[in-house]
């Protein structure tokens, strides 16, 4: 799509950065600087205007992006408007609700797009954070910390004037007021405002400057937290704080540092649940640095399939009406209703969840899971399952072979929401004979607060003799544990039990038949094992775990897996003997990064779930971020050969 650019300053750089990566073509640009206009469509291979009207007469392009300064913004959309463009606005679109929402009306009227940045509501990392806020995983959020400390414009802007006249509210206040209205939708009303003239002690402010360089205000929203909002020149964008948000819920915290970040950095989100101490929550997916114009691109997408769209446009014009509400609230020293609408607030949850119509279809598992499984000798990883959860796993694999069920149940109490997590769970190999099996499945739900498992696999195939109930076995004297899940006849060899696997799946399928599980799936099983169920079943797998890491990769099991639809699950991923490789030490380091994230990398490429486990809260951390790297070619090839 053509489009014209008005305004030629560094901001229309970094929007039209990579332009020709997109469909967008420019084809005018218009500044009442020539040298700035002519300097940049030469750039763009686009003719140059320093007046709007003649470039809208001389253009055909049906959107306009418009990049002048704040209080150009909107007469600059008007004009555009009115000569029926698309426009797509930087912020703020206007410097009064009463315009913003004539602007909206009339795009409303002649049925044309209209956006407005900032677009930080669709950025990676502010996704991430309305994700984990949206799991319940904090409770209900009451309060809200904001700021936007924009800091001495001077010191980053070439022509600050634009800026200092305006005042930080509607220059840098505008991105926390954007997501958190995005998040929770419409602010009723300030409750109070204060604006102070805190000036830089060798600042010399102009008389057209703004009277309020530094606001703080108490926000309240009519379906959502109350907010105290600060917006700042005089504090300096250099500080601890920029423009972090922190969200305090009934059992939890959750820190952004940066509202308008254009990419999701690994600490950029910290969550803090219960009594823990606060940990990382890393976005488990490769780094991606969102570009000004993605914001652009998708206003012009609505535009091709004949739905222009103005949703950006509402909630930029609620958001200056609250930027007003606070500076009337600072002048009467009261409250100040907001009058405009919003729309509605957006916290979709990240369901991992398998419907039971598509229990034949690929399960959608997120990249790592957590391994919940026991480490001998009385050893559990119950000191980690906590900063797993904050930290933002939500696939857990559990087991009544590792005993602490019950742990798990414990912190999922607190949220997150069911909905959001994927339990995996798989009885014991002394519970496959009739009645044993649905009462460990009946126990296991029990010590989890669940009412169903989303995939529930059996541990191994081979079945042991029932020796009794294995609830809680984490509670019990290690001597015991051992006793009661590995028993063994006179010779001292495994008590073996009579039921054959396709005997055991029959059990298994009433299990779906009763509601208990969604799915089901198979462990430590040999591909013959596997086809031999597939073949057979009336509810075929939907998921197998193996043991697999570079040593033993099981490529001909993914590969059959991966054609039948079937997700594969990875056990013991990381080894001593495999971190201390010299060929993965080498992967590794050609990547900057550590072994085990160099292997966890290696199965997420290979459409393989890990499940790493670990006692350590930082490991755990660690491994969840494992998943926002990718090995090259050459990476990938070197771990694939070292299949032993």
């Amino acid at each position: 799509m053509n489009c014209l650019v008005v305004g030629a300053g560094s901001v229309a750089r970094e929007y039209v950065a990579g332009v020709a990566d997109t469909d967008l073509t420019v084809t005018g640009v218009c500044d009442l600087d020539r040298e700035r206009a002519s300097a940049l469509a030469a750039d763009l291979d686009a003719t140059a205007y320093t007046d709007l009207d003649a470039m809208l007469a001389a253009e055909s392009a049906p959107l306009v992006v418009n990049l002048t300064s704040h209080e150009a913004h909107a007469p600059v959309t008007r004009t555009c408007l009115d000569a029926d463009r698309h426009v797509f606005s930087e912020k703020p679109l206007a410097m009064d609700a009463a315009t913003a929402a004539d602007l909206v009306s009339l795009a409303r009227d002649r049925t044309l797009a209209l956006g407005c940045a900032p677009a930080n509501p669709a950025g990676d990392v502010q996704r991430h954070a309305r994700t984990l806020l949206a799991d319940g995983r904090l409770g209900d959020v009451q309060f809200v910390t904001a700021t936007a400390n924009v800091g001495r414009v001077g010191a980053w802007h070439d022509r600050p004037d634009s800026f200092l006249r305006v005042g930080p509210l509607y220059d840098g206040g505008v991105y926390p007021l954007t997501l958190l209205v995005a998040w929770f939708g419409r602010v009723e009303r300030v409750r109070r405002a204060d604006a102070l003239p805190l000036w830089p002690g060798d600042a010399d402010p102009d008389e057209s400057y703004t009277d309020a360089p530094h606001v703080e205000a108490t926000l309240e929203f009519a379906d959502g937290p109350t907010v105290a909002l600060r917006a700042s020149f005089y504090v300096d964008h250099r500080s601890r704080e920029f423009y972090g948000l922190e969200c305090h819920g009934d059992d939890g915290t959750l820190y952004l540092d940066d509202t308008g970040a254009l990419a999701a950095e690994e600490s950029a989100v910290t969550v803090r649940g219960g009594d823990r101490e606060p940990t990382t929550a890393p976005h488990p997916v490769p780094r991606r640095e969102q570009s000004r114009l993605e914001a652009v691109e998708r206003l012009a997408d609505s535009v091709r399939q004949g739905t222009p769209d103005r949703t950006t446009a509402c909630r930029g014009a609620h958001v200056v009406a609250v930027c007003n509400a606070v500076e009337a609230a600072a002048e009467t020293g009261g409250g100040e209703a907001v009058e405009t609408d919003a729309p509605a607030g957006t916290c979709p949850k990240r369901v991992w969840r398998p419907e039971p119509s598509t229990a034949d279809r690929a399960l959608h598992l997120p990249p790592v899971g957590f391994g919940c499984s026991r480490y001998r000798h009385g050893d559990y990883v119950t000191p980690a399952l906590g900063a797993a959860v904050d930290a933002g796993y939500r696939l857990f694999d559990t087991a009544e072979l590792y005993g602490n069920e019950w742990r798990l149940g414990d912190l999922l109490a607190d949220g997150p929401d069911r909905d959001t997590v994927f339990l995996l769970g798989k009885p014991w190999r002394t519970n496959h004979g009739p009645g044993h099996l649905e009462r460990a499945c009946r126990s296991s739900l029990a010590e989890l607060g669940a009412d169903a498992f989303d995939c529930y696999a059996l541990h191994w195939p081979g079945a042991w003799e029932h020796t009794g109930p294995l609830s809680q076995l984490s509670k019990k004297p290690v001597a015991e544990q051992e006793r009661v899940t590995f028993p063994t006849d006179e010779n001292g060899d495994p008590a073996r039990a009579s039921h054959t696997l396709l005997d055991t799946w029959r059990r298994m399928e009433a299990l779906v038949d009763e509601g208990l599980a969604r799915t089901l799936g198979l462990c430590n099983v040999t591909l013959p094992q596997l086809a031999a169920v597939a073949d057979e079943a009336r509810i075929p797998p939907a998921l197998v775990q193996v043991e697999s890491n570079p040593y033993a990769p099981r490529h001909t099991l993914v590969r059959w897996c991966h054609r039948h639809g079937i997700r594969v699950v990875a056990h013991s991923p990381l080894s001593t003997a495999l971190r201390d490789d010299s060929v993965v030490r080498s992967v590794a380091d050609r990547h900057d990064i550590a072994p085990t994230t160099a292997l966890l990398a290696w199965q997420v490429q290979r459409g393989v779930v890990p499940i790493p486990t670990t006692t350590d809260p930082a490991h755990a951390t660690a491994n969840l971020a494992a998943a926002r790297h990718r090995l090259d070619e050459q990476g990938m090839a070197q771990l694939d050969g070292l299949v032993r």
